[in-house]
């Protein structure tokens, strides 16, 4: 004779289960969603598919000779087990695949309870809100309510209206030409067309659902990856090119740098894949190469996954620890205070720069508060923006020790070749004026609080035949380089 002992454990997910007396119930609708209909003997339980219920189901196989003289010698009691085993065993089927719904439904409610809680954190009570022409809602804050304050430290912070001190000649001579060759022209923000933002308050680009849902959690949204500044020092291209990062810049080291300032050349490079990003930028640095670096970096970058475009954005950036857990992109966690309430992190740059029409460059500068030691930033010549307070820094709580300025792309090689992605205006520097992007007028700031030119101006590059970068100086730029290329190209594969 046969004999099987088993049991089947089945996790379901249900909202409840409950015993109806009625008979000759079928399917009915509640509240809580659709009842199935179990029968077993008089009582019908309702289940229905939402809440987390443990059935274990046991059963026993006696055989083929055992069943046939159970079916003999009890033929309706006999059919009434084979009766209800078949309905646990159809019970344990539709289990394993509401368990399989259910749990899709129990991540995807989960997800948007944390994308929910984080854009409730970004978004702040608005006094105004101004739909920008290209998508955007720029909502004017409260000065006082900016997410900067989230942070415990700043629950008492005064906020600081103006610098202490400025570097000298910020305003004046900057070492450029009264009649440069090259005519340039001021940019603006998209934003501007349509309104703008009233003294007391900020502009802060609205985060929404899409934005966050793009990134690979609520939690990293807003944040690079490990290891994206340029290791200039690396002897090993190998290891410089494990990120899937790539730089052509300009930097010194080896000094004390109280801040830096350049003059960028806008463009709007194209970016082949979305999870790419090409972006053009100073960093101001302290620390080692490893788990503590600390980074201020500031300037223009075209990122379809920060922002869901492809259009040519103002940004910013801090680190403590070498962008592990620590910082964000622009006002995206608590961090940078701003002031202006006429420019927008993270909002576009309008116009951009064209082959062989008007140029188009903005201004960056950053530097320490000698008195105060916060960190402060300032676009163009007028609109100082605001600063990252000093306790959000170990090694730059003092000075910086490098500087650099430059590109830099994201390379994903999804098809197993280099990417297409451009940086600056996708040409290399041989261009020249009009054709390849530019920084000029490098300057940084010394422990006297003066502007003055980078002594021992380097360069590095990981691949120059994808990105080069060519240095130069002269009476109208002061220091300057030419930097980019078009990523994949016969000599870049």
């Amino acid at each position: 004779m046969m004999f099987l002992d088993g049991f089947v454990f089945v996790i379901i997910y249900f909202r409840g289960l409950s015993r109806e007396r009625e008979s000759g119930k079928k399917r009915r609708k509640t509240k809580s969603g659709s009842l199935f209909i179990i029968k077993k003997g008089e009582t019908h339980f309702n289940v229905a598919a939402e809440s987390l219920v443990l059935v274990v189901v046991g059963y026993r196989v006696r055989g083929l000779l055992e069943r046939r003289r159970l079916i003999k010698t009890e033929k309706m009691s006999s059919e009434a087990h084979f009766s209800n085993e078949r309905v646990f065993i159809w019970f344990c089927s539709w289990g394993l695949l509401s368990l399989t719904c259910a749990a899709g439904r129990l991540s995807v409610s989960t997800q948007n309870l944390e994308v929910h809680k984080h854009l409730k954190r970004l978004n702040k009570p608005a006094v105004k809100s101004i739909q920008s022409p290209d998508g955007d809602i720029i909502d004017c804050v409260h000065i006082s309510k900016q997410p900067a304050f989230d942070h415990p430290f700043l629950k008492d912070h005064k906020i600081q209206m103006n610098p202490s001190t400025i570097p000298d000649l910020m305003f004046g001579e900057n070492k450029v030409s009264e009649k440069p060759k090259e005519k340039f022209n001021p940019v603006t923000q998209l934003w501007h067309q349509t309104g703008a933002c009233s003294s007391g308050t900020i502009p802060v680009r609205r985060t929404k659902k899409e934005d966050v849902l793009r990134a690979s959690s609520a939690k990293r949204y807003g944040k690079k990856k490990h290891r994206t500044v340029p290791l200039p020092r690396s002897a090993d291209p190998d290891l410089a090119n494990q990120s899937g990062h790539q730089h052509a810049i300009a930097y010194v080291e080896g000094g004390k740098f109280y801040g830096a300032k350049a003059t960028i050349n806008v463009w709007e490079p194209k970016v082949q894949s979305s999870n790419e990003f090409s972006l053009s930028q100073l960093w101001i640095l302290g620390g080692a190469f490893g788990q503590d670096l600390n980074s201020i970096e500031a300037g223009w970058q075209v990122s379809p996954d920060l922002y869901g475009d492809n259009n040519t954005r103002l940004f910013t950036y801090w680190t403590s620890d070498a962008y592990q857990a620590t910082g964000c992109y622009n006002l995206l966690c608590s961090g940078f205070i701003q002031i202006n309430s006429q420019i927008a992190m993270g909002a576009s740059i309008s116009p951009v720069s064209g082959f062989h029409n008007p140029q188009y460059d903005i201004s960056i500068t950053i530097w320490k508060d000698l008195k105060e030691g916060h960190w402060w930033m300032q676009f163009g010549d007028g609109y100082v923006l605001g600063y990252w307070p000093s306790f959000l820094f170990s090694y730059l709580a003092d000075s910086a020790s490098i500087v650099e300025w430059g590109g830099e792309v994201v390379n994903m090689e999804e098809d197993g070749h280099h990417t297409t992605t451009q940086m600056g205006s996708g040409q290399f520097p041989d261009a020249g004026f009009s054709k390849a992007s530019y920084f000029r007028n490098i300057q940084v700031v010394d422990s006297s609080n003066n502007l003055k030119e980078p002594k021992g101006l380097n360069t590095f590059t990981e691949k120059s035949n994808c990105y080069d970068v060519e240095v130069g100086k002269n009476d109208d730029w002061g220091h300057y380089f030419y930097y980019g290329g078009p990523g994949r190209n016969p000599n870049c594969q």
